[in-house]
């Protein structure tokens, strides 16, 4: 079987020492019986977006992200709006992106995908300049992956690590005020709809509407509904909280006293602060405040079954 694609880029998320190579060589395997002869190349942070763009420069038909949604994340930073179409290559421990794409976890179903080569366009958020194409938030969970990346640094397992950094965030437990104001424009200024001032212990914005209860909990139906999810608790205690997260496996946590959610085209966040610290799909990162969300409909082009 021939590919479509003449030129695929494959970009992967580096692992510890000898995985690299291997992984590397089965990530051309999988790509080679699937039909096409691709370029793979190590990244990760900074250096996976430039390769991205590169790519883009050298005439590259197609990138691919393989890691996990944060991996993917960089990478459509770099392609959205150049009409270069993405290829996931699920190979993180969650992979919401690729799972709400209908992306097949498994390495060569994944790349036969990709070789098949069929598109469609699908929304991206961004915050203050920067792409996600899951969620970013600020407070409870920001902290936590936070925490969370400082722990694996000093030599934690990363579920480890997260056991450990929940654990702190809870014993930790603040709320965040912050004055919220949703709007129609893209700039979340104009055409102003709301305002409000909350105590928060975290505000959570979603690229389009996610599933908040049951089997179903953390997934989205719609990546091209040209909306942004805001879901916030104000005044909710650290025993609400809690009961929020069980609540989530057997229940709506919308029918919960103190959770609100809502959809807009655009928001602002300010929290008198000169600068807030974020999550951007599951990577901690420091934003200037106040924060401006936006949607972008249907700029990235990605590759789907």
């Amino acid at each position: 079987m021939a590919s479509y694609y003449q030129r695929i880029t494959v970009l992967l998320n580096p692992r510890a020492g000898k995985q690299d190579a291997t992984l590397a060589r089965q990530v051309a395997d999988a790509f080679r019986a699937a039909g096409a002869e691709v370029d793979v190349r190590l990244a990760k942070g900074p250096a996976l977006a430039r390769e991205a763009a590169d790519a883009v420069r050298r005439g590259s038909d197609v990138v691919v992200a393989g890691g996990g949604d944060g991996t993917v994340s960089t990478a459509a930073g770099a392609l959205a709006g150049t009409g270069v179409p993405l290829g996931v290559l699920p190979l993180g421990t969650l992979n919401h992106f690729a799972k709400d794409l209908g992306i097949p976890l498994d390495l060569g179903d994944a790349a036969r995908v990709i070789v098949a080569g069929r598109t469609q366009t699908v929304d991206v958020g961004e915050v203050n300049g920067r792409l996600f194409v899951n969620n970013a938030s600020v407070g409870m969970y920001a902290r936590l992956i936070a925490e969370r990346a400082a722990m694996q640094r000093i030599g934690r397992g990363k579920w480890v690590a997260h056991g450990l950094a929940t654990l702190r965030v809870f014993r930790r437990y603040q709320r965040l005020r912050v004055e919220v104001r949703t709007a129609t424009d893209d700039a979340g200024r104009s055409d102003e709809v709301g305002r409000t001032v909350v105590r928060t212990p975290f505000v959570f914005v979603g690229n389009n509407a996610y599933q908040l209860s049951g089997l179903e909990l953390g997934g989205r139906k719609d990546l091209t509904g040209g909306r942004l999810q805001v879901c916030m608790a104000p005044g909710m205690s650290r025993g609400g909280v809690a009961k929020m997260i069980i609540a989530a496996v057997f229940a709506d946590i919308c029918t919960l006293e103190g959770f609100e959610s809502f959809t807009a085209s655009a928001v602002g966040l300010d929290a008198r602060v000169g600068r807030l610290q974020a999550s951007i799909d599951g990577e901690p990162v420091t934003l200037d405040n106040p924060l401006t969300f936006r949607s972008r409909p249907q700029a990235l082009r990605v590759i789907v079954p």
